[in-house]
């Protein structure tokens, strides 16, 4: 007989290690916190969940080992996720290289992998909610520890996630496990977020979406950019560009260093990105042809967003009722530079019940190429719980995929360097 395997986290990267485990030859039990598995995958990509991207690389992810993580990706990769799922009956399409199910619904990929977990013969023991992990009196025993009752394994894969998204089961629990067990962690964050501004004026430009480049400015530099579709709030700024962010500002924010913190971080916005300084200059003496007998707020009428127009005329210093051909050059002047150039200030970020993922985790170089524990041999990591995590469009549920199919092979005894999915 393989190994007995115990795995506390029924999501996306505790149910592939099962799969994986199962299929070559050890007896799996699977613990999930909740009444079912998989919450979390319902939400994910907009409930259609966004299973993976055709553009895979190193440089879609953010953690301390990238030469381990370039490894791992390259024994599972993009190619990997679609024969796997498509081996177990899920229809997939690719839409400019992110991969979603055939039919858009994120539970048609949590049926699939539920059906696989019963069909590989999985134990699944739900409400179960593991309290500590402790080394057996047996040797390579694992003694795991819940209200319901205790359980024992030759192998035991924490695949418990993070803390994102709190209400689904990731709360933080797994970090404790794995400090019991003599690991250390990365301070986390929330990442893929929403980012709080101190700017009270942002309630005037609530609801605005514009293509825009947002720049992170911090000690008088950039230290990261972004471009997409911005989306202004009532309490600061969100979208896709602002998610890719988040995980910067809030590490600047937090300080991973003494002294560093800041109270607040500078975004520069830029709303007419595909502008040269030349074009824009061009754009701003022609526009200047306009000007007749207009007031200010129709002269820059049809230049970007209303609400944001009116907001810049105001604090530019100009009243949007004035004749434009009687106000202030120098005035006129700063409404067109705040259409490229400006800036909020951001204090921090909506809690981890809002964020997609949470940045930070158990150290890579705490585990080895197949994922083992290099402190406790016979325990194995999985998922959000690493410090791993990835930009937006399908690159953290493929770390899901990547890492409980390697953590699952391993802990069932399989070495191979390569894995097949199948």
């Amino acid at each position: 007989m393989g190994n007995t395997v115990g795995i506390a986290g029924g999501g996306a990267a505790g149910m592939m290690a099962a799969i994986a485990a199962a299929r070559r030859g050890a007896k799996v039990t699977l613990l999930e916190g909740n009444d079912r598995l998989g919450k979390k995958m319902l939400s994910t990509g907009n409930g259609k969940c966004n299973l993976g991207n055709e553009r895979l690389g190193i440089e879609d992810y953010y953690t301390g080992c990238p030469d381990l993580l370039e490894e791992l990706l390259g024994r599972f990769g993009t190619a990997d996720t679609v024969s796997f799922f498509q081996g177990i009956g899920l229809m997939i399409k690719s839409r400019n290289g992110y991969l979603y199910p055939a039919c858009e619904q994120a539970a048609a990929v949590l049926d699939v992998l539920r059906y696989e977990v019963r069909a590989a013969g999985v134990e699944v023991v739900t409400d179960f909610k593991v309290e500590s992990i402790r080394l057996g009196r047996r040797a390579r025993r694992f003694d795991v520890q819940g209200r319901e009752g205790d359980r024992s394994f030759d192998r035991v894969i924490l695949a418990c996630g993070g803390k994102a998204a709190p209400k689904t089961g990731s709360d933080g629990s797994g970090y404790r496990l794995a400090r019991q067990l003599g690991h250390s962690l990365v301070p986390t964050v929330p990442a893929l977020v929403q980012l709080r501004c101190r700017e009270d004026y942002l309630k005037a430009v609530a609801g605005v979406r514009a293509d825009a480049e947002l720049s992170v400015r911090w000690q008088g530099r950039c230290v990261s950019r972004e471009r997409g579709e911005l989306q202004l709030t009532e309490y600061g700024i969100s979208g896709i560009p602002v998610f890719q962010l988040s995980r910067t500002v809030n590490y600047i924010l937090m300080g991973k260093n003494p002294g560093e913190a800041g109270r607040e971080v500078e975004i520069a916005i830029d709303f007419l990105p595909d502008c040269t300084d030349s074009g824009f200059e061009a754009l701003c003496a022609g526009r200047r042809l306009l000007q007749g007998q207009r007031t200010v707020e129709e002269f820059f009428t049809g230049m970007l967003h209303k609400k944001l127009m009116l907001l810049f005329i105001k604090l530019a210093g100009l009243k949007a009722t004035e004749n434009v051909g009687e106000a202030d050059e120098r005035k006129l002047a700063k409404v067109f530079a705040l259409c490229r150039h400006w800036s909020v200030h951001v204090v921090g970020s909506n809690p981890y019940d809002s964020a997609q993922v949470c940045a930070g985790g158990v150290p890579l170089d705490e585990v080895t190429q197949n994922l083992e524990s290099r402190l406790v041999p016979g325990l194995y990591f999985a998922g959000e719980l690493l410090d791993v995590d990835g930009r937006c469009g399908g690159y953290n549920l493929q770390w899901a995929w990547c890492s409980g199919f390697i953590a699952g092979c391993g802990a069932a005894g399989y070495r191979e360097n390569r894995i097949s999915p199948i």
